[in-house]
């Protein structure tokens, strides 16, 4: 039975690494892959998935309209579909969860998804939300603070390294942007 797995993290964790590595496995043993990434994520180019180690892939881009169970079906007509990854899934809408749950349930292809678990206000995005009530199997994939304990947390900063806690859920930034902290370190930075 293929299963619905999420892979979530803070920042820095290797998310991308990850599938990067799954991608070659599948494709090491000729079992041909899917891989999306979110189209609003541009940090490495349009439809590309990158890791802060250096590897990349090209994907297919996905936004709140893409039927992501009609963009596997229409694959699967070029031939087996031995897995789908998606980068960046806490772009995925509900909607599109529920059509990856389908995926793996009317056509037997497992799907992969890594993300963040929440933004840097500490609140779930969509897409995490709807994987971690939907997914088969549920991996945290850690990261540490600079104190050394676990980061679970997303701190936005500005060009100063000053905690920002308003604006927009989306973000789109790296190391410049965002940093990994562990939730005493996020609380204290939040409260200035």
């Amino acid at each position: 039975m293929a299963k619905l797995y999420f892979y979530y993290s803070a920042m820095n964790a290797g998310k991308s690494t990850q599938l990067l590595q799954s991608a070659f496995n599948y494709a090491e043993r000729g079992m041909r892959t899917l891989l999306f990434t979110a189209g609003v994520h541009d940090r490495g180019g349009h439809g590309v998935i990158d890791s802060r180690i250096g590897l990349k892939a090209e994907a297919t881009p996905f936004d709140t309209a893409t039927d992501l169970h009609a963009e596997v079906s229409d694959a699967r007509q070029g031939g087996a579909v031995g897995c789908v990854l998606i980068d960046e899934a806490q772009f995925l809408t509900r909607a599109q969860a529920l059509q990856l749950a389908r995926v793996c349930d009317e056509m037997g292809v497992p799907v992969l998804c890594y993300g963040l678990r929440t933004d840097f206000r500490a609140e779930l995005f969509e897409g995490s939300a709807a994987l971690l009530a939907l997914a088969d199997i549920l991996s945290e994939i850690k990261t540490v603070c600079n104190c050394g304990r676990k980061a679970t947390m997303n701190l936005r900063i500005d060009e100063h390294g000053n905690a920002i806690t308003v604006g927009d859920q989306i973000g789109i930034g790296g190391n410049d942007r965002y940093i990994a902290l562990c939730r005493r370190h996020y609380m204290e930075r939040i409260r200035g």
